[in-house]
Formats: C-alpha cells, structure tokens, sequence
C-alpha cells in the first residue's frame, strides 16, 4: 500500500508541474501578463489557432485530476494510518491484559511503632529523622568607644 501511495505522490507532484505550466502559458483578456513572456503567439503556433479553448480545457482535466488524486491520497493514508494504530492497539492490549493475568505485588507494611511516612518505600523499615537543631543567634556587638569586659 506504501507503494501505491509513492507512486501516486510522485504522479501528483508532476500534475502540480503541469497545472502551474498550464496556468502560465494561458492568454490572458488583455493580452499582457506572463503569457507574454514566452512570446505572444507561441501559443497559437504550438497547439493552433483555437489554443485558448485547448488550453482551458487541458487546464479544467488537470485540475479536476490534482483535487482527485489529492482525495484519493488523503483517504489511502488514513487508511494505512489505521491500520498501524490497530497494530499497536493490540499490542497495548495484550500486554494491558498480560499484567492484569499476573498478581500485583504489595509492600510490606511498616511496624506500628514508627511515625507514619518515616519508612522505606522498599524494605519497609523505620527510618530515624535527624536530629533537629536551633539556631543560635550571635550576641549583639558591642557599641564603639565602650569598654569590653
């Protein structure tokens, strides 16, 4: 399917060529624009003298392919996009299901005499706080020009 997919990318990328170079090369009403640039009758000597009939249409076909192809891609890469994800639906699945067939392992829990959340997560023993210090606070300098005791 991403095979498909490439190859009508690649066939879209050359239709985008092709509408530009149509849009270009058309007449426009007032005989000035970039239809001019390739020379003002080039166009009547390419394809003859009804060119602006021709090139109209040719340009109508090839826009009515550009919005097709450009469906056609959006739906087959939604298509290919779901059916990875459903791939990886079920996967997540089974292995959702896998953990819920095996029992949940509990911790142990902590002696009753300890503080409650002053154990290990993993053995469960008591753990001993720090000890907690006070502050001292620095006696006030003496004033200058006193006598120190």
């Amino acid at each position: 399917m991403s095979l498909a997919i490439n190859l009508l990318t690649f066939v879209l990328v050359l239709l985008c060529l092709l509408l530009g170079l149509l849009i270009l090369i058309q007449l426009p009403k007032k005989e000035a624009g970039l239809g001019q640039a390739f020379g003002g009758a080039t166009t009547e000597a390419l394809f003859g003298a009804g060119s602006g009939n021709a090139l109209t249409q040719m340009t109508k076909y090839s826009a009515g392919g550009f919005l097709a192809l450009c469906v056609l891609l959006a739906w087959m890469n939604a298509n290919l996009a779901a059916s990875r994800t459903s791939g990886v639906e079920k996967a997540l699945k089974a292995e959702a299901a896998a953990a819920a067939a095996t029992p949940a392992v509990v911790p142990s829990l902590a002696p009753s005499n300890a503080a409650p959340g002053l154990t290990t997560p993993a053995t469960g023993t008591p753990v001993t706080p720090a000890p907690v210090s006070t502050p001292v606070t620095p006696a006030p300098a003496p004033a200058p020009g006193t006598p120190t005791p």
